[in-house]
């Protein structure tokens, strides 16, 4: 159950609501909202009652996961998650493919459902956490104010529940006219894909047309718009010494690092959007010894990647400036995931979402981020994808990591009926 280690949490019924008596406060509240707007078409009723019924159970689920320890280097951990997950899956008929997520632990999982129509739809989300082993226990899932609180409530486990629960309202209502739709399940995106990329293109490649189920973002957002993510790599070789008896015969590699990566932070471009920020600091060994060695890693985002190959050649030409004679410097670029670009297959999917949306008079939010994802990957071998289906939170990577209790049945409807309306546009 609910941890009581908070003030006031909410408990979570373990009864979900009757099917049908749950829908018309539900609808006089959405026509409220929608204004009167008589352009928005009346919600799909068997949808919304299957979302609103799953609400509590979705929520119980969510408990479940948050709970479990489950960072990018946490075998452990992501083998229960993904049981968990692909346990649920079984029920619903999906057929199940595990693949390793070398060099990286946990299994990637993909879970396929054969319709009766054409369209081939792929759903992607990620197991694995920011968090350090003990999080969990540390700080379970409670739920205060209208908000669940716990690691990876929303980023991204609440994204594994979104997709489930989407599909079990599909067969809820006994919708199969798609002709395929895939839930891949990835074990390592938080450090980059690098286990899962070529599952994540190999897969996007045989469908259609993806959603990312990556964190509704606060204001109740989509993602259209993702920036591409790389390290900045510097390493420096200098020459030890006695740091009080003979300081001028070593060469100082932390000092040279340090003025390597106040020169090298100014590749960013503010104008096109570019970061470079350096985030790891690496010069170890006792006080009284000139460090003979020192390392630093950045985090570098940029918008295409073009603005990539910039930065890499300002970073191989400034690097050559060097503060402290005598050292090495080794400097490069290790890309990680691609920028994902606003196209108009993109605005497609915008109009299809915030038209599904109006259905239940919720307004959608259009965002762009600076945080790559696996829709990155879609997106770069030509598949239209939009991201952040997912239930809406915020304070992500952060102890106060929250989702938005009220958004679990919007978001479930959301989803759920885009695949439905995706199916139907051929």
């Amino acid at each position: 159950m609910i941890s009581s280690k908070r003030s006031s949490p909410t408990k979570l019924t373990n009864k979900p609501a009757p099917l049908r008596s749950v829908c018309h406060g539900v609808v006089l509240a959405c026509a409220l909202l929608a204004g009167g707007n008589a352009l928005a078409q009346k919600p799909h009723q068997g949808a919304l009652d299957a979302a609103t019924q799953y609400k509590d159970e979705a929520l119980q689920m969510l408990e479940r996961m948050v709970n479990i320890d489950s960072g990018s280097a946490n075998t452990e951990g992501l083998d229960k998650v993904r049981e968990m997950a692909v346990g649920e899956l079984r029920k619903l008929g999906a057929r199940i493919e595990t693949f390793p997520a070398d060099p990286h632990p946990g299994t990637n999982v993909v879970a396929t459902f054969t319709g009766q129509g054409k369209k081939k739809i792929l759903i992607l989300a990620h197991m694995d956490t920011v968090f350090k082993d003990g999080t969990a226990a540390a700080k379970p899932f409670y739920v205060k104010d209208g908000r669940a609180y716990g690691p990876g409530v929303m980023d991204d486990k609440g994204g594994v529940v979104a997709g489930l629960y989407a599909l079990k309202i599909l067969q809820q209502i006994g919708f199969k006219d798609y002709g395929q739709i895939t839930f891949l399940l990835d074990t390592n995106e938080e450090t980059g894909s690098v286990g899962t990329s070529a599952l994540i293109e190999r897969v996007a490649k045989e469908h259609d047309v993806a959603l990312n189920l990556e964190p509704g973002r606060p204001a109740d957002g989509l993602v259209v718009e993702r920036k591409g993510s790389a390290t900045a790599l510097v390493e420096v070789k200098g020459v030890a010494a006695h740091a009080g008896v003979a300081p001028e015969a070593g060469r100082n590699a932390a000092m040279e690092v340090a003025h390597q990566v106040l020169q090298l932070s100014k590749t960013a471009d503010p104008v096109k959007k570019t970061t470079v920020n350096f985030t790891v600091i690496t010069a170890n060994g006792p006080t009284n010894v000139i460090p003979a060695t020192a390392s630093a890693k950045g985090d570098v985002r940029a918008a295409t990647p073009e603005e990539f190959d910039r930065v890499e050649k300002d970073l191989m030409r400034i690097a050559q400036n060097k503060l402290i004679p005598e050292t090495e410097v080794r400097v490069r670029l290790v890309r990680g995931l691609p920028p994902m670009p606003r196209l108009p297959a993109s605005e497609k999917l915008v109009k299809m979402a915030e038209g599904i949306y109006a259905e239940i008079g919720k307004k959608l939010t259009i965002e762009s981020s600076g945080g790559a994802a696996d829709a990155s990957l879609v997106a770069g071998v030509g598949v239209p994808v939009l991201d952040g289906f997912g239930i809406v939170g915020g304070g992500i990577h952060t102890p106060e990591e929250y989702a938005e209790v009220e958004s679990v049945v919007p978001r479930l409807y959301l989803l759920s009926r885009m695949l439905m309306d995706l199916s139907a546009n051929n």
